[in-house]
């Protein structure tokens, strides 16, 4: 059959000169804006920089990899991880390198835990000699880890772990034991088929005998095992007389899972990949039993808290929450990475459907509220008329610009929760100051919910708003939608870690009101801690003085007339909501009772952090280097306000049933209209905005939505020359075994697997 699609011609007006002239009617400094956004860690020259040297290597091309099974999926991640690290080695890329490498290449590293959660954890739990151990064997990559925390039983639980580690005295040895199979470690990351070594987070059991009186134990986190329920079993004769057993909790230890030489599981341990998922093909997610497994006292991570190798006696952390400080770091990083997600789908979806023409206009003039800037088709004098772009339809730019605004509300969020952590950490590390670590707990906690939520949302909207296209393979929302999904319940599911963030609240208000009770108002006191500290507890006990005196004044915000008005809404509304609980709470309501209060509470903290933390970055000062380009201080002063107020619109009443009120209903039924003004000014820029994140075709991978507007030519190139199902013939006839002709009868891939591992075991 010959080619004739080769002459064959694009229907007018192009994609390409539809894209250049939505282009060309904004005035937003597209490289200005781009470098406000992306320059801190040297971001956009990083990029560049490892782009060029990834985008030519074959193996990093990503025609086929949709066309590949779960396998060979991992088979090639693998391949991919090795060349990044020979890449790293040979141009001395630095951590932030290769991250920036992960990040291009776009697919679950099977080596992406190594320099994450388990070099983190060394790091953070480990004491100077276990590190001086460790650090160099992780960074030469000597070593591959994985972190083991999650079971297959329990995960947001953690303290209801199953694993154990019960300390041998005599042995000075842990002996790990998986009692049951939900005990079996589960979903872990690279611990499948790749990793030799893991931390692995088990339940430590120490002698009873051992913990005196004075022992700095938490009674409240023991649980006592009698000597005819030894966890161990019959293996462990070597502990002490005394066989009672005192449980002290989950604690990290390091351990070494196979061989390196054989790559095979070591004596004891059972462990292997848990099988297909719904994304993360590449990842090998793993699970792991312990059979009474023995490492040594120095695999316990020891910190910040120590068990005597001669007596098995136990010291506790100064400060229990340092063992969530690698949960944490990672927490802050996704908060930071959900704008760059959000940022590829509305990137696909506004430069689709800004390209994209469905129907002409069925009225005699624009269709789209009157605007100098709009650019909705008009009957034209000499044919027919042109048909309408997709993003003019308000159906459709309704979804998609309150996701726009939401990108850039992530992004000031991200760094500012980021830079908590680092001076977090710095505060620990220099003088072992732990104090605001409950409040990067409960921020992260809270933050890390809203914003995958608002990730993984956005990314299905805007593959609905794409119509057809955005289901198929080509359009670049397949494997983000899928692989992002899993942020929304990894390091904390999103219900779960919203009730940690909401205890951190209510416990506040019992702070303040007593406080209040006992002092009066001292605004020194109540301005003190950090900035987040300060404003929350400020807006309570304002709400907690309003509601003993039963004054209404000053307590309406005018949200449609001032954008600080808007931020003080959702400070009041987070501190009406903390309060709420906590009243019920003292009125004899049980957490199970208030769960869902709770969790609206925590996701009222988040939307005033990622407000106030817009408007902050918008009233940076014009000479400061961290100031927003001037011709872009409008446009995005709209976008705080489309953000805002959409998010007010959505919950309404929530910002409604206060005592006080926050808001008048007049207000919350102006806002519809409002919206649509709002949207109308973004239209023109819509493009630009998205240009802005500087997202490069390579990682887009989407026909639609690539920087030159070439959606048809690459829909089809895509559909007729790269599909590896259109290169054979097939038989279709129902009465031959035959399916694709010449081949013979067709051989099922899991009978040609059972082949090849049978032949793989007689080589062994």
């Amino acid at each position: 059959m010959s080619n004739f699609s080769a002459t064959l011609k694009l229907a007018s007006p192009s994609t390409q000169a539809t894209l250049a002239e939505e282009r060309s009617r904004s005035s937003i400094p597209v490289p200005e804006l781009t470098q406000h956004l992306l320059c801190h860690d040297d971001f956009l020259n990083r990029q560049s920089r490892i782009l060029a040297l990834i985008r030519n290597e074959p193996i990093f091309q990503k025609d086929w990899q949709l066309h590949l099974s779960r396998p060979d999926r991992y088979k090639l991640g693998l391949a991919r991880a090795k060349l990044l690290r020979r890449l790293g080695r040979k141009h001395a890329w630095s951590k932030a390198d290769y991250d920036m490498a992960e990040y291009l290449v776009d697919e679950m590293s099977p080596y992406h835990l190594h320099m994450g959660m388990f070099a983190t954890t060394v790091r953070e739990q480990g004491s100077e000699d276990q590190k001086q151990h460790w650090i160099p064997l992780i960074e030469r990559w000597e070593i591959l880890g994985a972190y083991a925390q999650t079971e297959m039983g329990h995960g947001s639980n953690v303290r209801g772990l199953e694993c154990q580690a019960v300390y041998d005295v005599a042995a000075r040895e842990f002996v790990l034991h998986s009692p049951t199979v939900t005990a079996s470690k589960w979903w872990n990351g690279s611990m499948g088929r790749t990793a030799t070594h893991a931390i692995v987070v088990a339940q430590v059991f120490l002698p009873r005998a051992a913990q005196s009186a004075a022992s700095a134990v938490d009674a409240s986190r023991q649980t006592i095992y009698p000597a005819n329920d030894d966890p161990t079993g019959p293996s462990s004769t070597s502990l002490s007389e005394d066989k009672d057993l005192v449980n002290l909790g989950p604690h990290p230890f390091v351990i070494q899972i196979r061989d390196q030489s054989t790559h095979l599981p070591l004596p004891g341990i059972l462990v292997g990949d848990i099988g297909p998922k719904y994304g993360y093909a590449s990842m090998d997610n793993g699970y792991m039993l312990f059979d009474r497994h023995r490492v040594p006292h120095s695999a316990f991570l020891t910190r910040y808290s120590h068990i005597d190798p001669a007596s098995g006696r136990y010291t506790k952390p100064a400060n229990a929450a340092v063992v969530y400080g690698s949960l944490t770091s990672i927490r802050a990083h996704i908060i930071l990475h959900a704008r760059l997600v959000l940022a590829r789908a509305v990137t696909i979806a506004i430069r689709y459907t800004a390209m994209r023409r469905q129907f002409p206009s069925r009225d005699a003039v624009n269709q789209f509220p009157t605007s100098s800037s709009s650019s909705m088709s008009q009957r034209s004098s000499d044919g027919p008329q042109v048909e309408l772009q997709v993003l003019d339809y308000p159906t459709v730019h309704s979804r998609l610009f309150p996701l726009l605004a939401q990108t850039f509300a992530l992004h000031y969020t991200g760094l500012s929760i980021c830079q908590l952590y680092s001076s977090s950490r710095s505060l620990i590390e220099s003088t072992h100051d732990f104090s605001l670590l409950s409040s990067l707990h409960a921020q992260s906690s809270a933050l890390k919910s809203q914003c995958t939520e608002y990730a993984a949302n956005g990314i299905e909207i805007c593959r609905r708003a794409c119509g057809g296209h955005g289901f198929g393979g080509y359009s670049g929302f397949v494997g983000l939608n899928a692989d992002y999904l899993s942020k929304v319940t990894v390091e904390g599911d999103n219900w779960m870690i919203t009730a940690q963030a909401a205890r951190w609240l209510v416990k506040r208000v019992g702070a303040v009101s007593e406080h209040l009770e006992k002092v009066g108002w001292d605004e020194r006191r109540l301005n003190s801690g950090t900035e987040v500290d300060a404003w929350i507890t400020k807006s309570i006990a304002q709400v907690l003085v309003l509601r003993r005196s039963g004054t209404r004044v000053k307590t309406i915000q005018p949200v449609l007339k001032s954008s600080t008005a808007i931020v003080r809404a959702f400070e009041r509304r987070a501190a009406a909501l903390a309060v709420d609980v906590w009243q019920a709470r003292r009125g004899g309501k049980g957490e199970q009772d208030v769960q869902m209060r709770m969790h609206e509470l925590s996701n009222a903290f988040a939307q005033a952090l990622l407000v106030r933390n817009f408007h902050a970055a918008l009233q940076t000062p014009q000479s400061s280097s961290a100031a927003p380009p001037v011709a872009a201080r409008s446009v995005l002063h709209t976008l705080f306000r489309l953000y805002s107020l959409h998010t007010v619109y959505a919950h309404g009443l929530s910002f409604l049933s206060h005592t006080p009120p926050i808001v008048t209903a007049r207000d919350v039924h102006a806002i519809p209209n409002l919206l649509s003004g709002l949207m109308i000014d973004v239209r023109p820029h819509a493009v630009k905005l998205v240009d802005s994140w500087a997202i490069p075709d390579f990682l887009l991978d989407s026909a639609l939505g690539n920087e030159e507007g070439e959606v048809y030519e690459r829909l089809w190139e895509w559909a007729h020359h790269r599909n590896p199902l259109n290169k054979t013939p097939m038989n279709v006839k129902f009465e031959d075994d035959e399916v694709v002709k010449g081949e013979g009868k067709y051989v099922p891939p899991w009978e040609e697997w059972s082949i090849d591992a049978k032949k793989a075991k007689a080589k062994l």
